[in-house]
Formats: structure tokens, sequence, C-alpha cells
């Protein structure tokens, strides 16, 4: 391990890449920490306490690594984008000129890129718009009850401020995540999510010990272990379909006949679903908190907000399962698989070209997605379920590390399939120039 650790350093592309990756990361969480423009500093700490005891905060500032409560400037963080990247992929199935784009390559997806970062300062606009007057001291739900006057200058030029640092802010995390994808390695976008998940265990753990002892502390780091060993083992899990190829004689030469497979996923779509679901849970609670309907606010607070209530549970799981089969059918289509293996001479043993190799296909997509899609519903939930019944999580300050924990499966599915994918780009990236990698 030490010595592939040594060779990533070795190799001045790689080294390159991970030094501007490593800076990004650090220009990032450097503006986690800058607090907007005519923000009260001081009543920070009391939107802080509020968060740690769990609600609609924790839920909201679990993709910000803590800018949220601080109010900083990267207090949306990439959420704008990641809604904006959702809206875009549903509105392809539904508006033939998006189709038309998803068809047409490299320079299709630059549109959809485009038209992505358009919606994208437009959510977010919106979005710190509403926690501008969110963050008000006006008797709402997020900062009244505690006190929170994070504007106490509040007025139009105050507000547009803000609402411009914010923006800005996004505007300027997308460009790092673009950047990073492009120069640096891995992902750029899951990693900065990672980060800011990431950033919260420490002060999250160390709440965790104070409330409950040394020993639940431990147990507690050795389950996150072994979610971490079965998150890696299902990773690498694969379905291998044979493909075998016809001999051809073009002239004096002879071309295919090699045999050869498709490797299908147990978890085709990684980490998406649960990124997915939660930004589609983010958005009625973020649009409840801003309106001034007291009765449904404290329902979506205690219902899509709190990881140890039952309707929680059931949407969430839902809804990753949902996006699991449709972020699939998005990145493995059967019919475009089976008309390539065609025209390329091929064709799996024992099932015809064509028509038939495209319902088996499909049939065995189907077959392998439901268990990858009920394996990361239970990660992101069963831990949520322990933590809430054997951990001290009763109302009050006291329990903000176990509250706060309680989105703990989320986090840590997350932060292990982001690190294995970008594993895998370091690991291929060292095998190619004849160097021992990390995964064996």
């Amino acid at each position: 391990m030490l010595s592939s650790m040594l060779n990533m350093f070795r190799v001045a592309d790689l080294r390159k890449r991970i030094v501007f990756t490593l800076l990004m990361i650090l220009l990032y969480r450097i503006g986690a920490f800058m607090p907007a423009p005519g923000i009260d500093v001081e009543q920070v700490q009391l939107l802080r306490d509020r968060a740690d005891q769990g609600g609609v905060l924790a839920f909201l500032q679990l993709f910000s690594g803590g800018s949220l409560t601080s109010f900083a400037v990267f207090a949306l963080g990439v959420m704008p984008y990641i809604t904006a990247s959702i809206i875009m992929q549903v509105l392809g199935v539904v508006v033939p000129r998006i189709e038309q784009w998803q068809q047409q390559g490299a320079v299709g997806q630059r549109k959809i890129t485009q038209w992505t970062r358009y919606l994208t300062v437009g959510i977010a606009i919106i979005q710190s718009t509403s926690f501008a007057f969110l963050f008000n001291d006006q008797g709402n739900s997020i900062s009244g009850s505690t006190g929170a006057n994070l504007l106490p200058d509040f007025h139009i030029g105050t507000v547009s401020v803000v609402v411009l640092t914010l923006t800005a802010g996004t505007a300027l995390l997308m460009w790092m995540g673009e950047l990073i994808t492009q120069k640096g390695i891995g992902n750029g976008m899951s990693l900065l999510i990672m980060i800011s998940i990431v950033s919260g265990f420490p002060a999250q753990g160390s709440l965790i010990q104070a409330e409950n002892g040394t020993v639940v502390s431990i147990i507690v780091l050795a389950v996150l272990m072994l979610m971490v060993a079965a998150i890696v083992f299902v990773e690498q899990g694969q379905r291998r379909i044979p493909v075998q190829f016809a001999k051809r004689v073009v002239g004096r030469r002879m071309y295919g006949g090699q045999n050869t497979y498709i490797p299908l996923k147990v978890n085709q779509s990684g980490v998406i679903p649960i990124i997915f679901a939660s930004s589609v849970l983010y958005l009625p609670v973020l649009v409840a908190a801003a309106l001034p309907w007291d009765g449904l606010r404290g329902w979506i607070d205690d219902n899509l907000a709190q990881p140890d209530n039952v309707f929680y549970f059931f949407i969430t799981g839902l809804l990753i399962v949902g996006f699991a089969y449709f972020y699939t059918a998005i990145t493995f289509d059967p019919v475009k698989q089976a008309d390539t293996i065609r025209k390329q001479g091929g064709f799996v043993p024992g099932i015809r070209p064509g028509h038939q190799t495209e319902r088996y296909l499909a049939r065995i997509l189907s077959r392998i997605t439901l268990p990858g899609a009920l394996f990361i519903a239970a990660v992101a939930l069963v831990p949520s379920i322990l933590i809430n019944v054997f951990l001290d999580t009763s109302a009050g300050v006291g329990s903000g590390g176990a509250a706060g924990f309680g989105f703990i499966g989320i986090s840590i599915l997350i932060a292990a399939g982001v690190s294995l994918e970008t594993m895998k780009q370091v690991d291929s990236q060292l095998t190619m120039r004849n160097y021992e990698g990390f995964l064996k």
C-alpha cells in the first residue's frame, strides 16, 4: 500500500492532477467558513446549536459541510447543480429536443451542460432568497424559535447582496467541480459532496462519545467499518455476460474470433440514487420552511426531515429504489447495446442477435438492479434506525450528537462510493504507466 501511494507521486501527470484536486478542495473548505456580507456572526452559534438537534437544519446542511449554518459563501453547496441535473435528465425523457441532444454525443452534451448551468443559477437565486428570509428573525420555525437573527439590518440592499453572494458561490463551486473533473482526479461534483459530508464526521463523533461514552463510540465505529466493507464488496460485484465475435477474413488477414464479456455491476447506478433522493427531499423541506403555513411546515419537519420517522424511511427507500432503476435505464440502454453487438458481428452464446439479445440484456439488468437498489436503500436507512434505537436521541441540546448522526447511512454510502470511484481512476492511471495499483 505504501509503495502504491509513493507511485502516485512518481507519475508527473498524476501528481499534478492530485495536487490540483487538493488545492480545489482547500479553496472549497475556506469558502465554507467565510460568512456572507451583512451576517451577524455572533448569532451563527445559535443556529448551529439548533442544527445539532436534528430536524430541518440538520437535513439541509447535510451536503453543505456546515457552511449553511454559518451562512457562508458556499452555503448552498452543489445542491442547486444536482437539482438542475435531475430536472434536465427528467426532461430528456419528455422533451424531444433534449432527447436529440443526448443522442448527439459530445456536441449535444455541451448543450445540455450549458442549459444545466443556466438552470443551476436560477435555482440558486431562488434558494438564496429563501434562506435570506428564513434566517431573518421573523418568528419562523428555523430562526425565530432560537432567537437567531443572522440579518439584523434586513432591507432590500442587504438581501440583494446576500443573494448575489450565495449565487456567485454556487456558480464558483460548479466551475470548480468541472475543473476537478477535467484537470484533477475523480468526479468534481461528487468529490465536493463527499468532502462536505466527511467534514462533519469528527464533530459528530465527538458528540456521540461525549453523550454515550467510549464503549458506544467504539461500537458505532466498528459498525461503520463493516458498512464500508459491505459497500466496497457490493460495488465490486458484477454479472459478466459473455460475448463471442465471429471470425472474418479481410484480404489476407483474419479479424474477430475473440471472446469477451459485458460487465453489469450489481449497483449499476452507484451513489447517484442516494444523491438524487436526498435532493428531492431537500426541495419540499426548503419550500415548506419558507411558507407561512405552520401545519404544513410542522408535518414536513416531523416526517421528511427526521431520520427516526417511519414515513421518512418509506419515502426515502422508495425514492432510492426508483432512482436506481431510472439512472440505470439512462446509463445502460439494452437496445443500443444489442445493436452495437450485432453491428460488430458479435453474439451472446445461446441468444440470437438483435431483439432476442435486447430482451435478454434487459431481463438480466432488471434482475441485478433490484438487489443493488435494495442494498443501497438498506445501507442508507438501517444505520439511522440503529442509531435512533440504541443511542440517546431524546430532545434537547445534549442529544445533538445522536440527532445529527441520524443521516450517517446516507453519508457513509456517498463517501465510500465516491472514494472507491476516485481510487479506481487513480488505479487505472498507475496501471496504464506500468505501476502497481491499489486494487488487486
